[in-house]
C-alpha cells in the first residue's frame, strides 16, 4: 500500500522534525513505508536548513507544501489533501498534527484497522483519555453536549485519521470541508470506523491555539451542519412557544373556573416570554432559510480553488548522518 502522511505546520518546526524521526521509527518497526507531506501554513519562522535532513529508513520522501497566507489548521489540511489528490501516487492518507499530540506509534494501528476493513473506509483515532487541563476538559464537555443537542451527533474524533484516496476525492469536492474536515466526513455520510487512542504530549514549543481559536474551531464544526442547527432551533422555539401558550390557556381557564384573577406579574411575565419566543421562532426560521438558500450560491471548492493558496511544493532531501552522531528522539 502506498501511504502518505499529511502534517500541517505553523512555526512548530522543532516538534515536527522530532515527530518525523518518531514516525520513521514507528513505520520501520511495523514494516511500513510512507511519503510525508508537511503543509507550511505561512509560518512566521521558516524551517531551518537541517529540517527533515536526518537519515530515514521507512520515510521514503518528505515534501513541503508552502502556502501563500495563513489559512488555519483545518484549511491547511484541506489544501494538503487536495494537493495529494491532484498529484496522485498514494492509496491512503494519514492526517495528524505535527506537534506530537497525535502519537506516531498509533499510525501503524490506524493502518492495520484500515487494512482489516479492506481499505474502503476512513478510520479515526478516538481519544479515550485526554491530557489537557481540567478547565479545558470542562469546556470541551460543554461543547460536546451543545454539539449533540444542535446536530444530533456526538463529538468523538478529531483530525487524526487515515483516509482512502476515494474518500479524499469526495471530500475535495465538498465545500463544507473548507470549514472542518471531520465534520464534512459526517455530513457527506462517508463510511468510517474508530480505534481507541490516548492523546500524546507536545514534543517542543508552545501551542498557538488560544481560547478564541478553540471557540472558532468548534463553531466551524457546527457551521457544517448549519441547516440542521437552524431547523432544530426553530423546532425548539416553536415547542417552547406552544408550551407557554398552553400554560397561559390553562391559567385563563383556572381563572374563569375559580373566579380568581390571574396575578398581574404572571400576565406580564407570560407576555414577555411569548414575545421573546416569537422573535426566536422568526430568527430561527429566517436563519434556516438563509442557510438553505446559500446552497445556490457559488462557494469555495477545494478541488477548483486550491492553487490560489499554494506558493510552491518542494522535496526535502535527507542528508547522511556523520559517523557517531545519533538522531535526536
Amino acid at each position: 500500500m502506498r501511504l502518505a502522511i499529511l502534517l500541517p505546520v505553523y512555526n512548530d518546526w522543532p516538534a515536527a522534525d522530532a515527530l518525523l524521526g518518531q514516525l520513521d521509527d514507528a513505520l520501520a518497526a511495523a514494516g511500513l513505508s510512507a511519503d510525508v507531506l508537511f503543509v507550511d501554513d505561512a509560518s512566521q519562522n521558516p524551517p531551518g536548513l537541517d529540517f527533515a535532513s536526518a537519515q530515514r529508513r521507512a520515510v521514503s520522501r518528505v515534501r513541503l507544501l508552502e502556502l501563500r497566507r495563513n489559512v488555519g489548521h483545518q484549511r491547511a489540511i484541506v489544501l494538503g489533501l487536495t494537493y495529494l489528490h491532484r498529484m496522485g501516487g498514494a492509496d491512503a492518507v494519514v492526517v495528524m498534527d505535527s506537534d506530537g499530540e497525535d502519537r506516531a506509534d498509533d499510525v501503524p494501528r490506524l493502518v492495520e484497522r484500515f487494512r482489516e476493513a479492506g481499505g474502503r473506509q476512513i478510520v479515526f483515532a478516538e481519544r479515550r483519555r485526554r491530557t489537557e487541563s481540567l478547565t479545558f476538559r470542562g469546556f470541551y464537555w460543554l461543547y460536546r453536549q451543545m454539539h449533540l443537542a444542535l446536530t444530533g451527533l456526538r463529538v468523538r474524533v478529531g483530525n487524526f485519521s487515515i483516509l482512502p484516496m476515494t474518500a479524499v476525492a469526495s471530500l475535495v469536492a465538498v465545500p463544507e470541508t473548507w470549514n472542518h474536515v471531520s465534520a464534512a466526513v459526517f455530513k457527506s455520510r462517508l463510511p468510517y470506523d474508530t480505534i481507541p487512542t490516548t492523546r500524546g504530549y507536545r514534543i517542543a514549543g508552545r501551542s498557538s491555539m488560544n481560547f478564541v481559536a478553540l471557540v472558532v474551531h468548534g463553531l466551524s464544526a457546527l457551521s457544517v451542519f448549519g441547516e440542521i442547527v437552524g431547523v432544530r432551533l426553530m423546532v425548539a422555539a416553536v415547542g417552547m412557544f406552544l408550551a407557554v401558550a398552553g400554560l397561559a390557556a390553562g391559567a385563563a381557564a383556572w381563572s374563569f373556573g375559580t373566579s380568581q384573577p390571574v396575578p398581574g406579574w404572571a400576565i406580564m411575565a407570560g407576555g414577555l416570554v411569548a414575545v421573546l419566543l416569537t422573535q426566536l421562532v422568526m430568527v430561527s426560521f429566517l436563519a434556516a432559510l438563509t442557510i438553505l438558500s446559500a446552497r445556490n450560491s457559488q462557494s469555495f471548492l477545494p478541488l477548483r480553488d486550491w492553487r490560489y493558496f499554494v506558493r510552491r511544493a518542494r522535496t526535502l532531501p535527507a542528508r547522511p548522518l556523520q559517523a557517531g552522531v545519533r538522531r535526536a528522539a
